[in-house]
């Protein structure tokens, strides 16, 4: 339980999700960007705290090629029930997020989004690959590659030197 399955893609670049309308996105256009992937629900504890810290840092590093890609997940008692318009309209409102939302995913199970499966093989967490909760972070490099995983009760902010040592990179 929790092993990290094994997936072939060797970068993020090769994956191609769906934004919250359904459109079919190719993440190989975030090529050359420092990238923070972040399972997000608005009905949680930590909603407040990792929706605001999140916008911080993007509007303070979106210039120098940091983007967030936020992916809403419903599995963690049941916290983000919306629809996909729902979700983007309360993350961009509430939040002010400029960031993409993306469809709603799974991220564990055998149902989890190809993309999730990629990260958590990249970087199990502390007591196996399954992503614990909602808000888990993935730091990922300009080509592509996980740098690190961050918990749900770690914010943002704390890690903001992470960020820019990747963007240095």
């Amino acid at each position: 339980m929790g092993a990290a399955e094994s997936v072939p893609q060797t970068s993020i670049h090769e994956f191609t999700v769906k934004d919250c309308n359904g459109k079919e996105v190719s993440l190989e256009m975030y090529k050359g960007k420092v990238l923070l992937v972040v399972n997000v629900a608005s009905k949680c504890g930590f909603t407040e705290t990792n929706y605001t810290q999140l916008t911080e840092l993007y509007q303070k590093h979106r210039d120098k090629d940091f983007e967030i890609l936020a992916f809403p997940c419903n599995q963690f008692l049941r916290q983000e029930p919306g629809s996909d318009q729902q979700i983007k309209d309360f993350a961009c409102t509430r939040f002010k997020a400029e960031y993409p939302v993306f469809q709603k995913v799974r991220v564990n199970g055998p149902d989890a989004a190809p993309v999730y499966k990629f990260l958590k093989a990249s970087k199990p967490g502390l007591f196996g690959s399954r992503i614990k909760w909602n808000f888990t972070k993935f730091l990922i490099d300009k080509n592509g590659k996980v740098i690190d995983r961050y918990s749900t009760a770690t914010s943002p902010l704390s890690f903001e030197k992470d960020i820019l040592k990747a963007l240095e990179d």
